[in-house]
């Protein structure tokens, strides 16, 4: 198991390496990954930070009531959907990214309460999927200040299967059962949806 030294380090490089892909530019996005199970204590960038200047010892760890317990500055807003996810999924990292696919994508197909994602060689980087013969649904749920209300919507619609989900406007949440998972996840659900972007902007083939 990781020592918390070496999980700073870990989730300063996975940041880093989101921000440079322009995924969570200035103060966006927000990301944890677990330091302890029971009760859930979780490291994170505190909020308000820039992503892209963030360092190891920037990092806090917060509790399941969102007390900063180690570190200075505030606990992000978004830190219950981020309990909540890891609490029903069992999973050991959640990482939330603002790229502009997700987040206008998100927006504009609102209305179906899902994206598709079928017969791409890339799905084959998502756990449990060995074919691009398959198809998943990313699910969009609206955006919500209400913090506790916002979780309560996204956990009804949690699926051990589907390791992402969508807020409207707001981007993409991946999980993972361990840091470098979730950033797998990540980095294959966004490629996934820019290829949904760039598809829109084909014309119909004759």
């Amino acid at each position: 198991m990781n020592t918390i030294p070496e999980l700073r380090e870990q989730l300063t490089k996975t940041i880093a390496d989101l921000h440079k892909r322009r995924w969570c530019e200035g103060t966006g996005g927000n990301f944890s990954v677990v330091v302890q199970k029971k009760p859930i204590q979780l490291l994170m960038a505190p909020s308000g930070i820039n992503k892209g200047q963030i360092a190891p010892t920037q990092l806090v760890i917060v509790d399941e009531q969102q007390n900063v317990i180690d570190g200075k500055g505030r606990a992000s807003a978004e830190t219950t959907l981020h309990i909540e996810i890891i609490k029903k999924l069992k999973c050991s990292a959640v990482l939330h990214t603002h790229s502009i696919y997700a987040t206008v994508l998100s927006d504009h197909f609102e209305k179906q309460a899902a994206i598709r994602l079928e017969g791409w060689e890339m799905l084959k980087g998502i756990k449990g999927i060995s074919t691009h013969e398959t198809s998943i649904d990313i699910p969009i749920v609206a955006n919500n200040q209400n913090m506790k209300e916002l979780s309560r919507v996204v956990c009804t619609d949690l699926n051990s299967n589907i390791p992402g989900i969508l807020v409207a406007g707001h981007g993409l949440y991946a999980w993972g059962d361990s840091l470098a998972e979730a950033q797998r996840h990540v980095e294959i659900l966004e490629f996934l949806l820019s290829a949904v972007w760039h598809k829109q902007l084909l014309p119909p083939v004759r």
